[in-house]
């Protein structure tokens, strides 16, 4: 089997589960008990948190521990756009780009029918990009927070996150970038980016599912969404989850120390991938930024297939991959990412994703796109043997 589909998750590294073994084993003390299994808990609690502060290149107590990158949306979004409401009634507006995650889109909307936010969405272009140009175009007095993702996890297009923070930065908006695709492959420090919270997933990029992080900027409000016993700096309740603190630091550290290596050489497998695929499929749509896009994520639509069909053939040819984001799993409805790009929604369910890890080899994509040729002729080929 060839594992085509990272964008959706990513095994575990070994060196991460080394690390984290400990942890769920003999030192399994909760960090907030004032004994020795406690207190050694609580210092691999404070090393995670240093060793993220310094991927990040940020301070350890801007680091917020948290259960995955849908949660630490849900706290940027609505922890930030809340707190700032209640400094000031009137900031009751939230900016979002068209091709959010739902973490960001669903956080947003329910600050719409609770809390009386409006939601501005701002158009993106053919590619999948955010301009300056468009974003300043939304933006108000009355404008609470904005959030935009650092790299699409459908088409994998990467916005201009350094150039949209500053200009939000310049109307005094507190930015947000959803980085969970981005990470372990494109540059991270929060004060080059000038982002005011930026979440992270574990499992994207080596570590167990179930453990992310928020960075957020001192002096940032932030109204926590889980209450309980103050842990997290009051920030997020809850008791800590050591083991998933330690294998993410310890992914991140990983990614770091190879990101622009692996940038570059799976990029240029990537390009040759995509160059294959067209070559075997002249119709063949790639879809989302044609440079500006990540090394990992080659995306497209074939026309006159089925996406699902495409799939079924490709999975019986040993390569897996899928449909588009793993979040919308089930839905037969036409990807919002796809036709907010101005895909027609015929051709946008004809979508088919493949995104890399780190090990991912030329011979393995070469057999991808020789299995994508033969699978969408397959499902070309029974398409006409039932319309006649």
């Amino acid at each position: 089997m060839i594992f085509l589909d990272a964008a959706a998750t990513t095994p575990v590294r070994r060196e991460v589960l080394d690390a984290m073994w400990p942890y769920l084993t003999g030192s399994f003390g909760n960090p907030s008990s004032h004994h020795t299994l406690g207190e050694a808990a609580a210092a691999a609690l404070a090393e995670a948190r240093a060793a993220v502060a310094g991927v990040l290149g940020c301070r350890q107590g801007e680091v917020v521990f948290t259960a995955g990158g849908t949660e630490a949306d849900n706290l940027a979004v609505k922890g930030i756009a809340l707190a700032r409401q209640a400094a000031d009634p009137r900031l009751d507006r939230v900016v979002i780009s068209a091709v959010e995650h739902p973490a960001v889109q669903e956080s947003a909307r329910y600050l719409e029918r609770f809390h009386g936010f409006t939601v501005d969405v701002v158009p993106v272009d053919g590619t999948g990009r955010v301009t300056p140009a468009a974003l300043a175009g939304v933006l108000r007095p009355e404008t609470a927070l904005v959030s935009i993702m650092y790299a699409n996890n459908e088409v994998g297009t990467v916005q201009p996150i350094a150039a949209l923070a500053e200009l939000a930065r310049a109307h005094g908006i507190p930015f947000h970038t959803d980085a969970v695709q981005a990470a372990g492959w494109l540059p991270f420090d929060t004060r080059a980016l000038g982002v005011d919270a930026m979440s992270i997933s574990g499992h994207k990029l080596g570590a167990p599912k179930g453990c992310g992080l928020l960075f957020v900027r001192s002096r940032t409000r932030l109204e926590p969404v889980i209450h309980g016993g103050g842990q997290e700096r009051g920030r997020r309740s809850g008791t800590e989850n050591v083991a998933g603190a330690v294998g993410l630091a310890t992914a991140l550290r990983l990614a770091g120390e190879r990101q622009e290596d692996q940038r570059e050489r799976v990029a240029a497998l990537r390009d040759r991938f995509i160059h294959e695929v067209v070559a075997g499929v002249p119709d063949a749509v790639l879809t989302g930024h044609p440079s500006e896009r990540l090394p990992s994520v080659a995306s497209f639509c074939f026309p006159g297939t089925s996406g699902e069909s495409v799939l079924l053939e490709l999975e019986r040819r040993g390569v897996v991959c899928s449909s588009g984001s793993a979040c919308a799993a089930g839905s037969d409805a036409p990807s919002p990412v796809l036709t907010a790009l101005g895909v027609p929604a015929e051709v946008a369910q004809t979508a088919v994703r493949f995104s890399f890890d780190s090990s991912v080899s030329q011979e393995d994509l070469d057999h991808a796109a020789a299995a994508v040729r033969a699978a969408v002729a397959g499902v070309r080929n029974l398409g006409a043997g039932h319309g006649r």
